[in-house]
């Protein structure tokens, strides 16, 4: 009887984040890796298109050099997916399916609400079109947005994260 009370309650006060992350059942679009606490596959975190999309999305528009207008950009918030995995450290290093890599400060996705896109105007982003994940900043949020360091970071075709 008291094994079974001390078990109930260790399920009812651990966090749902702080197990195993469930596998992906679809082909595998993003890997994150390094300092994080939640894993699915050998010490890493792998997210299809419907594990992406169950955390949650969210839609701006903004301007930006890569489209011409105001450009509705939808996807998940990288803080929620910071937290989901357990990020742990200061910065992720963000790869691309070309190789292009970038650095961001963590602290980056909750002081700009940056999103990683799966979408552009309702539509998924293709990968000859800049997808199927691209690191957006919300440019016409904040004046400071509008320059050279965080269009830098705005990696596209983004397949891969390790967070140091």
């Amino acid at each position: 009887m008291r094994l079974v009370v001390m078990l109930l309650s260790f399920m009812l006060f651990t966090p749902v984040w702080a197990s195993e992350l469930s596998r992906p059942a679809g082909k595998v679009l993003l890997t994150m890796s390094g300092n994080i606490e939640n894993t699915n596959e050998g010490g890493k975190a792998v997210f299809d298109l419907a594990s992406l999309e169950k955390l949650g999305m969210v839609s701006f528009q903004t301007t930006s050099p890569w489209y011409d207008g105001r450009t509705t950009f939808t996807g998940i918030p990288l803080q929620k997916l910071m937290d989901y995995v357990g990020a742990k450290g200061s910065v992720v290093k963000v790869t691309a399916l070309n190789d292009y890599t970038t650095e961001i400060p963590l602290s980056d996705f909750k002081k700009h609400n940056v999103i990683l896109a799966l979408k552009v105007n309702g539509e998924y982003m293709r990968i000859r079109d800049k997808g199927p994940l691209f690191v957006v900043y919300p440019y016409d949020s904040k004046p400071e947005l509008n320059n050279q360091i965080y269009y830098s970071r705005s990696a596209w075709q983004v397949s891969r994260m390790n967070i140091e």
